[in-house]
């Protein structure tokens, strides 16, 4: 199998300039030919570098606004004739076709153009098509082609055709047809998804998702799984936009947990600062107040030993008094939309202590879609955006909430929308004071929520467990009044629930009899 291939000539036709200038005068300095089209070509030759025209190689104009220049068998012929075929070696002298060792294309900016929110016209203007076919042809016949879609790759090219005088090696022409493959798959991937979403195509008959390698993972949960983490190019505010400041390369399990944790702390977006500390994409607490020094001391409050290598998110920009609390004890990152020079210099002297801030906050409320892999295929389902507000929820119970239970109760709700189901949360006075997740009985979560509150007074020396006269979240409805009488037996004195069990009066009832205000919100929020 033919091994290393000199480059002759090489086509060049980027809509992505970065590098061009550079890469195009390695490969001159090296013998190269080069051929290009359109603004590619004017850029070369204003650089002072002797370039031929497509139009010239294939006898015919660009035309249709540049939509016809590259398909054609002068430069596909070119791409695609195996070098060791005598037919097609005849082929291509009787036809004038000359070989083209070397592509080097990126594509229209379709998912640039999506982004800024372009109009359906401009969107399909900037779907690429000669580029897409340029590239799988130069993929397939990577025997005797190198085609480099990725900047990233220019200078490896120039130092393999240094290295090898000349010439690429069969192992390194492979790699570049993965990548090329990869990202025509990926392209393909956003034009079909962008037009799903403009046709309102709920359930396409093929789905794909996509992503660009942000960065290798020394190890996926455990140590015995590889892992990598991917961007999707969708520019949401979060772990994957977000500057790293300091610390060690995140892990897995860290890049889980801080996106669970800043979405969550982005429900409370204009709601006055707010703190959530994660642990195990499960929150141990969440809390509002006046200072964000003060929501991070009541999210702390809630369970100071799981707190303990947590993930701390914060709504707003991280200052010096909220920074000095959260150094006191070890915490593995702490994300903000932001952080004041004075906070970054006292995170300093944590060198493990990672800090990540972002530009904003991402909407929770958008829309977009989550998947899970299952043996033989992977579910889709719409990103949990729901949201409940007080006019939304019905009073089922004969005592209605004070307003300060009616607070709590929506605080609670939407801490438990990020709590694993089974769900229980208790809150008091806009804080978590009990957290129950993925038990496999809700009774059982609603006792462990309990049992955390109580640990949360001894912890702090209160008298009483704050539980006690605190109101509670129950992400799914009570199927029996059971758990109920749990939370009223811990001293809760308001409940939220979805409702819609068949034994809702059974549970109203024993509501009721315990003197609890309890109100139904019609959705539910399991999360799994």
């Amino acid at each position: 199998m033919t091994n290393l291939v000199p480059v002759g000539r090489a086509l060049i036709s980027v809509s992505d300039k970065t590098g061009l200038l550079d890469l195009a005068r390695g490969l001159a300095a090296q013998g190269v030919e080069l051929i290009s089209t359109g603004g590619t070509a004017t850029m070369l030759r204003t650089a002072g570098l002797k370039v031929r025209d497509v139009a010239e190689v294939t006898g015919f104009p660009e035309m249709m606004d540049g939509r016809v220049k590259t398909l054609h068998p002068n430069v596909h012929g070119g791409l695609l004739a195996l070098r060791d075929d005598d037919e097609h070696l005849l082929a291509m002298a009787a036809h004038g076709i000359e070989p083209i060792d070397l592509l080097i294309v990126n594509l229209y900016p379709f998912e640039e153009t999506v982004a800024k929110g372009a109009d359906h016209a401009t969107c399909i203007e900037n779907i690429d098509i000669g580029g897409p076919a340029m590239i799988r042809a130069a993929a397939k016949n990577h025997r005797f082609v190198a085609v480099v879609t990725d900047p990233a790759d220019y200078q490896p090219i120039l130092d393999q055709m240094k290295a090898q005088d000349g010439a690429t090696s069969l192992p390194f022409r492979q790699k570049l047809a993965l990548a090329a493959y990869a990202r025509t798959a990926a392209y393909d991937t956003a034009v079909s998804n962008w037009l799903g979403a403009e046709l309102g195509e709920r359930n396409p008959r093929h789905r794909a998702f996509a992503g660009k390698l942000a960065q290798g993972l020394r190890y996926g949960e455990n140590p015995h799984q590889a892992a990598a983490f991917y961007t999707d190019g969708s520019k949401r505010e979060g772990v994957a936009t977000a500057r790293q400041w300091q610390g060690k390369e995140l892990s897995y399990n860290n890049i889980n947990d801080t996106d669970a944790a800043f979405e969550l702390v982005a429900e409370f977006a204009g709601a006055g600062p707010a703190c959530a500390i994660i642990k195990h994409a499960n929150p141990c607490g969440v809390g509002q107040a006046a200072t964000l020094r003060e929501a991070y001391l009541r999210a702390y409050a809630c369970d100071q030993t799981s707190a303990f290598g947590g993930i701390v998110a914060l709504n707003q920009p991280l200052d010096a008094e909220t920074a000095e609390e959260i150094v006191k004890i070890f915490t593995e990152v702490v994300i903000a939309p932001g952080a004041s020079d004075e906070a970054k210099a006292i995170f300093a002297a944590k060198k493990n202590l990672r800090l990540l801030t972002t530009r904003g906050l991402p909407d929770p409320k958008a829309p977009g879609l989550a998947f899970k892999q299952v043996a033989g295929g992977f579910l889709v389902q719409d990103r949990d955006n729901g949201a409940v507000t007080e006019t939304e929820l019905k009073v089922v119970t004969k005592r209605a909430p004070t307003a300060a239970e009616m607070a709590d109760l929506l605080f609670a709700w939407t801490v438990a929308k990020h709590v694993k189901s089974n769900a229980i949360v208790y809150v008091k006075d806009g804080a978590t004071v009990g957290v129950g997740a993925g038990q496999m009985s809700r009774v059982d979560s609603t006792r462990i929520a309990a049992r955390k509150a109580g640990d949360m007074a001894e912890a702090a020396g209160l008298a009483q467990s704050p539980a006690i006269g605190s109101v509670v979240a129950s992400d799914a409805f009570f199927p029996f009044a059971d758990g109920l009488e749990t939370v009223a037996d811990a001293g809760a004195t308001a409940i939220i629930q979805p409702g819609g069990s068949m034994r809702d009066d059974e549970v109203i009832a024993a509501a009721d009899a315990r003197g609890l205000a309890m109100v139904f919100t019609g959705q539910r929020h399991f999360r799994h």
